[in-house]
């Protein structure tokens, strides 16, 4: 699809972590419609490495839950593109259960990836932008961020310490001149929600298609949402356009959460 151009976003290099597949990919072919140089890092690297190849970019191996990991992987993705001015932390995970049978298992697969994921790789990335004088962060949050979900609520837990977690560093880092955001998606059209409906209607004691018709009915927009709904405003929270823009959860819903 073809996408706004920002003309200051040619020439730059962000990194995507979790972009081999779903919201990060699409944000990682829209940043690279930007002109924009691409380093993708995935815990599946050869997922990364074909989206990579599409849009001529680098793919690297990564766990988002691991300091040595997410500080390999950028001191690698600095080199090969000879620097970074945005990271996308997009990479995150999902379980679904009723809240009194979560596991101990379950809710910290959740939080090390989804909370720890972006508390490393923020806090990684923005070590080097400060020394830079310079950068943008994008994080990847959910409506589940603004609303807690039913069967859902470790996920949900994880989702809002993303939204405190980006506040606190936007606030931190604004006299830096660097600015933190984060998107929050609804019911997005990803292989994350095809696994989500399953549960849900296993859980719910439903059928697929009434979960997805639930889904839809709370959407005023009347659809469900794309990676692409969400990649496009990706990628004005890093052009010049948002430049006054920090702190912020950005709701990406097709209206199911309006405030």
């Amino acid at each position: 699809m073809a996408h706004p151009k920002f003309a200051e976003l040619e020439g730059k290099k962000a990194i995507v972590t979790g972009g081999a597949t779903g919201i990060g990919r699409a944000i990682a072919l829209a940043l690279a419609a930007q002109g924009i140089k691409i380093t993708i890092c995935d815990i599946n690297p050869d997922a990364a490495n074909t989206v990579a190849q599409s849009i001529g970019g680098h793919a690297l191996e990564i766990d988002v839950r691991k300091r040595p990991s997410v500080d390999e992987a950028f001191a690698q993705a600095v080199e090969i593109m000879g620097g970074c001015d945005i990271l996308i932390a997009n990479a995150g995970v999902s379980t679904m259960q009723h809240a009194l049978e979560i596991t101990d298992e379950e809710w910290d697969f959740n939080f090390d990836v989804n909370t720890r994921g972006i508390f490393l790789s923020n806090q990684i990335a923005a070590r080097k932008f400060v020394a830079q004088g310079h950068g943008t962060i994008v994080n990847t949050a959910s409506l589940a961020a603004k609303v807690g979900a039913p069967l859902l609520a470790h996920y949900s837990a994880s989702k809002f310490a993303v939204l405190g977690w980006t506040q606190a560093l936007a606030r931190e880092l604004a006299p830096k001149g660097i600015r933190v955001n984060a998107v929050c998606p609804g019911f997005v059209k990803t292989g994350m929600q095809e696994r989500e409906i399953l549960w849900e209607a296993e859980l719910r004691g439903v059928t697929p298609e009434r979960v997805m018709e639930d889904y839809i009915a709370q959407t005023p927009l009347g659809r469900i949402e794309t990676p692409e709904d969400v990649a496009d405003v990706v990628v004005f929270l890093c052009s010049n356009s948002a430049r006054f823009m920090t702190g912020q959860g950005i709701n990406v819903t097709g209206g199911v959460y309006m405030t």
